[in-house]
């Protein structure tokens, strides 16, 4: 066992404190939540969550951005980045989706190149591209994620006493709690208040942007693909083109600099953030993630790597989580699924039309007990991807129920746009 220095376990206590407050305050509504202080300063440059699916019938990519204010900016861009490839962590071609919005909420979407809609977006039927490549809806929907807030702070509060009261350390920065704190840890986690775990977010109403979208439109580079959500400002020379001229929709715009980027749940806020970081670290590694262009993401996967040890200490055994390396250099052993998580989008198999596994494509491709080689992984809004991803690091499973609640209290629809349940 290797015992905290002084200041190491300052850090861990503050740090652990900062999640507390993190996940008490009132905007931690979604797994992007709470953000960097350029994000918190706008809620509608605050991505909540982003979902991504297949159609049943196999012709349709299906995107759901959720936004914390209840309406859209007409300073900002919401653009959806659908990267496509023939095999799993390599993409050749990437379609950008950019939707735009005036002060009275009129949008306007541009498919890269290949359709345009612009007009009212807010009734559930959603508005058509012209030339019938995709459908969108923009307006306020029940937000489908579901978190135990106060058990979850409770959880991190008995961890925190922990290391407080002296909690070692191995060699890879894995908390060395003992069974009866391992134990307390997971269970305060399952409850509220140390009663039946309870949905913080019940009722909460998120501005939805949904769209379908035909498949050959973003699959390009091949059947596999990588999206990610990203808000953007929008150029102040580029103002929105409500008119068009002779007939053709207006030239696609320049995508301005980004503010807010997310794609799978928590990477950002529970990992990149730091939970042994203080909060100005913290603040200034995330806001470097938001503005990170795809080539530089790696970067980031050093900020990841040593986050995930204080996860998997939770269950009391370190060396069990996902991908994690237990036999080799225990500098290294959350290397993989850190690299793996630093490349951050939802993978979707487009050939598939089952979508009921979180992760298909990445447990498909690795390998992993239990893959469904046939689904189409990426993100339904039914999942418990939270929670389903918070098992597979505490303990390299995906049975999910980390906070005691495994599904919203509205059933969102797969199938019928705009998917979301009525606010």
């Amino acid at each position: 066992m290797q015992r905290l220095y002084p200041m190491y376990r300052w850090i861990s206590v503050c740090a652990l404190a900062g999640i507390i407050a993190i996940t008490a305050y009132h905007r931690a509504y979604a797994s992007d939540h709470l953000d960097t202080p350029t994000v918190i300063a706008d809620p509608a440059a605050d991505i909540g969550d982003i979902f991504a699916w297949t159609s049943s019938d196999g012709h349709r990519l299906n995107l759901v951005m959720d936004i914390v204010a209840h309406q859209f900016s007409d300073k900002l861009e919401y653009v959806f980045h659908v990267d496509s490839g023939a095999r799993f962590g390599k993409t050749t071609a990437s379609t950008s989706i950019i939707c735009r919005f005036d002060t009275a909420q009129t949008a306007e979407c541009w498919v890269g190149g290949a359709d345009y809609v612009h007009g009212n977006a807010s009734d559930t039927a959603g508005l058509e591209g012209e030339n019938h490549r995709f459908r969108v809806f923009a307006g306020l929907r029940d937000d489908p994620f579901f978190n135990n807030v106060k058990g979850t702070r409770e959880a991190y509060d008995v961890a925190g006493a922990s290391l407080q009261n002296g909690t070692g350390v191995d060699t890879a920065a894995c908390p060395e709690f003992d069974q009866a704190t391992s134990r307390k840890v997971l269970d305060t986690w399952r409850h509220t208040s140390g009663g039946p775990a309870t949905n913080f977010l019940a009722g909460w109403q998120a501005s939805s942007l949904v769209l379908s979208i035909d498949l050959d439109v973003v699959s390009n580079g091949g059947k596999l693909l990588a999206v990610w959500g990203a808000v953007h400002r929008a150029p102040l020379a580029q103002s929105m083109a409500i008119a068009k001229s002779r007939g053709k929709w207006p030239a696609v715009p320049t995508i301005g600099k980004p503010i807010e980027r997310t794609a799978r749940p928590l990477i950002k806020n529970a990992l990149v953030g730091g939970p042994l970081a203080p909060d100005a670290m913290s603040n200034r590694r995330k806001e470097a993630y938001n503005r990170a262009q795809r080539p530089g993401w790696m970067q980031f996967s050093g900020d990841i790597e040593r986050t995930l040890g204080l996860y998997d200490g939770f269950d009391g055994t370190c060396g069990n989580q996902w991908l994690a390396d237990s036999k080799g250099d225990p500098h290294r052993r959350y290397e993989k699924l850190a690299r793996l998580l630093a490349d951050d989008r939802v993978w979707v198999n487009s050939a598939s039309t089952t979508c009921t596994q979180f992760l298909a494509v990445e447990f498909t491709a690795l390998g992993a007990p239990g893959a469904l080689a046939g689904d189409c992984g990426g993100r339904t809004p039914n999942y418990d991807a939270s929670n389903i991803f918070r098992s597979l690091l505490i303990d390299g499973t995906s049975n999910g129920g980390v906070d005691g609640l495994t599904r919203d209290e509205k059933t969102h629809s797969t199938v019928d746009f705009p998917f979301l349940a009525a606010p």
